[in-house]
């Protein structure tokens, strides 16, 4: 038996990480697209490090693309097996991926548009998937629910808690059975983190022989929660009151929205958001929102409280949410202070590109990045300082305020993870990193190798490890 790192080694996007047993059956952690701008990465979505064809199953962590969004290549490219996913994460699924589909149509056809124009009649791009495709995988789906053992073939069961992420993310713990022994596997997906809003504190996992964590976060820690909620509004009146400019977040249109939404709404009860129009600028956003509120099974005790007295946690006086490309294009036209929350969290993608060259240049506005960005996006030139930002083929300058709020990330930080973590230090022979740049798992690995692990690991794109059987 052996494990293969296929993504999000010593990258902190495209998580894939392929289980070969004994028999041959093979299964797949996680199927999720590459998102950055790293040249050693180049040609990773299209390529597989193994042959689709051959893979048994895939086991789901959550819906984020960069843990999901390769799922309708690898049903292009011939895998018919089974998906495995909380119910949650099937629903969340179902828009996202067609979703990226259809953003994968739009840029080849733009492709071949700008080559065209200049006479590049050889330039062909296809999409790395069409809507076709992601109808197809969706069909895959086998729902699994938290708390259950669920047997995937003869010798492995799979189990799932919630890790409190997103809608529905789930750590993964599998049972295998060897000759009189059984050994266990498991994959932390994301970390989330305790005391958030709207979901469930991250679960702990069952001890594990072998554990594959993620380690986004692990040199820093996060904003603590009070200091978040006065600083957000502070920045909001800033920005809209003082300044009579916009405040634009870019924001994943998965977790990150909707946990925005949820805080203004209780700003809004209590009579301290100011009366200003709220756009949530994302059609994904949108759809994702509605989910959200659909899947109240995933709720922690607040929300679940707080429905009491507010029946729509996510709607309140002044928010709308723009459907039409028509009402995008739109705020971009208007002067009046107002926020916009709008897809994708690093702005690389989506309709928040076009706020961000239309807006980025007036001093009067606002641009709150509110998490991890890969280095290489456009997110990235205005968490790191630049003076300039590319977007559309032009250079912007960076004129507007730019402010940082990393307290809204749903990854758990590095005392986070290391809480998580904890109960794993005397069963885990071995602890694989992965999802995270490599400057950051050599100091988490530092960290967790003085809380007493026995062996951490930061494997390489393509490499190997044999799971010896237990002593």
């Amino acid at each position: 038996m052996h494990l293969t790192f296929c993504g999000a080694a010593r990258e902190v996007t495209g998580s894939c990480h392929l289980l070969t047993l004994d028999d041959g059956f093979r299964i797949l952690l996680d199927c999720g697209m590459y998102q950055g701008d790293n040249d050693a990465m180049i040609g990773f979505n299209e390529k597989w490090l193994f042959d689709p064809t051959g893979i048994d199953c895939v086991v789901l962590s959550h819906a984020h693309i960069d843990h999901s969004g390769r799922l309708p290549k690898l049903y292009k490219d011939g895998f018919r097996g089974y998906i495995y996913a909380t119910p949650a994460t099937h629903s969340l699924c179902t828009i996202m991926l067609l979703d990226s589909a259809k953003i994968q149509e739009q840029d080849a056809k733009y492709y071949h548009k700008i080559h065209s124009k200049h006479h590049r009649k050889n330039k062909v791009r296809e999409p790395l998937y069409t809507q076709q495709d992601a109808l197809g995988v969706l069909r895959q789906f086998a729902g699994v629910p938290y708390h259950k053992w669920m047997r995937i073939h003869p010798d492995v069961e799979i189990y799932y808690r919630d890790a409190g992420h997103i809608l529905g993310s789930a750590s993964v713990t599998l049972r295998i059975k060897r000759k009189k022994q059984e050994v266990y596997l498991g994959f932390t997906g994301d970390i989330g983190r305790w005391d958030r809003p709207i979901l469930r504190d991250p679960e702990p996992m069952k001890p594990v022989d072998y554990l594959i964590s993620e380690s986004t976060y692990g040199d820093r820690l996060h904003e603590e929660k009070p200091a978040e909620k006065e600083r957000f509004l502070r920045i909001l009146r800033e920005t809209c009151l003082e300044q009579k400019g916009k405040l634009i977040i870019p924001a994943f249109s998965i977790g990150k929205t909707q946990e925005i939404i949820y805080l203004m709404d209780q700003m809004a009860n209590d009579g301290l958001l100011p009366e200003i129009p709220v756009y949530v600028d994302s059609p994904l956003s949108t759809g994702a929102t509605e989910i959200y509120a659909l899947h109240p099974e995933c709720y922690d005790r607040e929300l679940t409280e707080y429905l009491i007295t507010d029946s729509n946690p996510f709607g309140f006086r002044n928010l709308i949410f723009t459907r039409s490309v028509e009402a995008s294009k739109a705020l971009n036209e208007r002067r009046e202070p107002c926020v916009i929350i709008s897809a994708s969290g690093m702005m690389n993608a989506g309709r928040v590109k076009h706020h961000l060259a239309n807006n980025i240049e007036n001093p009067q506005n606002t641009f709150l990045m509110t998490g991890y960005c890969a280095p290489g996006t456009q997110g990235w030139a205005l968490r790191n300082g630049e003076r300039r930002v590319h977007v559309f083929g032009e250079w912007k300058n960076i004129n507007a305020r730019i402010e940082i709020m990393d307290s809204f990330s749903a990854h758990g930080d590095r005392d986070e993870m290391r809480k998580y973590l904890t109960g794993h230090r005397d069963s885990t022979r071995q602890l694989f990193l992965v999802h995270g740049t490599l400057d950051v798992q050599e100091q988490f690995a530092d960290t967790l190798t003085n809380d007493g692990f026995k062996e951490v690991v930061i494997p390489r794109l393509g490499e190997s490890f044999e799971l010896q059987g237990l002593d």
